[in-house]
C-alpha cells in the first residue's frame, strides 16, 4: 500500500514541534523508505515525531519514528523505535 493522508493525524502541537498519529496496514520496513510521506513533505518538519500503528491488518505493531529529513519535498524517517515489541506473559 502507500501513504494515506487520511491515516495521519495531529496529537500536539507546540514551539515549532509536531506529535502525529499515523495507522497502516503497511509493515514498518515500508512506511521507513524515504519517499514514503513525501505528499505530508509540506507539513512534517525535521524533529517531529509520528506514533505509528502499523502490519494494522496482520500483526500489528507499534513505535515511533523521527522525521530526520526533508529537503526539496522529499521526506525520510529514522528506523521506527517500536513500543511494547516483547510480551512475556
Amino acid at each position: 500500500m502507500a501513504y494515506a493522508s487520511k491515516d495521519l493525524s495531529v496529537l500536539a502541537y507546540a514551539n515549532g514541534f509536531t506529535l502525529w498519529h499515523y495507522s497502516t496496514i503497511d509493515l514498518a520496513l515500508v512506511v521507513d523508505t524515504t519517499g514514503y510521506f513525501n505528499s505530508a513533505a509540506d507539513m512534517l518538519r525535521i524533529g517531529d515525531i509520528i506514533i505509528a500503528n502499523v502490519n494494522t491488518a496482520v500483526a500489528p505493531g507499534g513505535g515511533m519514528f523521527l522525521v530526520n529529513a526533508n529537503l526539496a519535498g522529499v521526506v525520510d524517517v529514522a528506523d521506527m523505535t517500536r513500543i511494547g515489541a516483547v510480551d512475556t506473559d
